[in-house]
C-alpha cells in the first residue's frame, strides 16, 4: 500500500524550503544549461501565446468566451516550463526567497534574472520569426496577424505605470502558479496548479514580460507585410518601452509580493 504521505501536496512550509533550495540551484547553475533552458522557456510561452491569439482572432466568440479560452491555451506554456524543465524569468522572481536566507549572492540572483531574461527573448523571438515564416499568421483569412499587431498596438499604448501596475498583478498569479505547482507530486498535479492562475493572468488582460517578447516582434514582422490598424503602426521604441516597464511588474509582482512574503512567513527566523 502507498504512503499516504506520497500521494498528499507538499505543506506550504514545505514548499516554502523547496523553492529556497531550487533557488540555490538555479543560481549555481553552469551558464551553457541556463542559457539552453532559457531559450526553450521562451519558446514555450512564445506557443502558449501563439495558442491564445488564435482563439482571440476567432471573431465568432464573445468577450467573455474569448477571454476565458485563451487564457486557458496560454497555459500550455507554462505548464511545459515546469514539467519539461526550463528557466523563466518571471518563475524565477522566486528565487529571491534563497537570497533572502542568505544562500546566495546578490550577484548571484542579478546573473541568473539578467541571463535568464536575456536567454527568454531569443527564445520568444527565435520562435516568432518562425511562426512568420511559416505562414501562420495567414491563418483565418489573415485574422489571426491582424489580432497580433492590434494586440501589439494596444500593449504599446499603455502608459508607462499602467503597464507596470498589470505586469505586478501578472507576475503575483505567475508566481503562484509556479508555487502551488511546486506542491505537486504528480503531472496532474502540476496542471491543475498552473491552469488557472494562468488563465486567470490572461483573462484578466494583465501584462507578462516573455509573452510580449513574442507578441511585439511578430507584429513587428506582420506589419512589415502591411497588415496595419487605423493607421497606426508599431515601433521598436514602444515595444521597448513596454518590455522595461512590464519586467519592471513583474519584478516587483513576483520576487516582493510572493517570494519575499512567503520568506517572512515561513522562512524567516525571529530575531532572540
Amino acid at each position: 500500500m502507498a504512503d499516504c504521505d506520497s500521494l498528499n501536496a507538499y505543506s506550504p512550509a514545505e514548499i516554502a524550503h523547496r523553492i529556497e533550495t531550487e533557488g540555490v540551484r538555479k543560481a549555481n547553475m553552469a551558464l551553457m544549461p541556463l542559457v539552453i533552458l532559457g531559450i526553450l522557456a521562451g519558446a514555450f510561452i512564445g506557443l502558449g501565446a501563439m495558442l491564445s491569439v488564435m482563439v482571440r482572432a476567432d471573431a465568432s466568440l464573445g468577450f467573455a468566451a474569448s477571454a476565458f479560452f485563451s487564457g486557458l491555451v496560454f497555459s500550455l506554456g507554462l505548464l511545459m516550463v515546469v514539467v519539461a524543465g526550463a528557466e523563466l524569468f518571471t518563475g524565477n522572481n522566486l528565487i529571491i526567497m534563497a537570497w533572502a536566507q542568505g544562500r546566495i549572492r546578490t550577484a548571484q540572483v542579478l546573473r541568473n534574472w539578467a541571463v535568464v531574461c536575456l536567454s527568454n527573448l531569443v527564445g520568444a523571438v527565435g520562435l516568432a520569426c518562425m511562426v512568420y515564416a511559416c505562414g501562420h499568421t495567414s491563418l483565418n483569412g489573415g485574422a489571426v496577424g491582424r489580432q497580433v499587431v492590434e494586440i501589439a498596438l494596444a500593449k504599446q499604448a499603455l502608459p508607462f505605470w499602467t503597464a507596470c501596475l498589470k505586469g505586478v498583478l501578472c507576475n503575483i498569479l505567475v508566481c503562484l502558479a509556479v508555487w502551488m505547482a511546486m506542491g505537486g507530486r504528480s503531472v496532474f498535479d502540476k496542471a491543475v496548479a498552473v491552469v488557472f492562475p494562468v488563465m486567470a493572468f490572461v483573462t484578466a488582460g494583465f501584462e507578462h514580460s516573455i509573452a510580449n517578447m513574442y507578441l511585439r516582434p511578430l507584429a513587428l514582422l506582420v506589419q512589415s507585410s502591411g497588415v496595419a490598424a487605423d493607421g497606426t503602426v508599431v515601433t521598436v521604441t514602444g515595444m521597448l518601452g513596454n518590455w522595461v516597464s512590464v519586467i519592471l511588474g513583474n519584478l516587483v509582482g513576483g520576487a516582493g509580493l510572493v517570494g519575499l512574503v512567503y520568506w517572512a512567513v515561513y522562512l524567516r527566523q525571529p530575531r532572540s
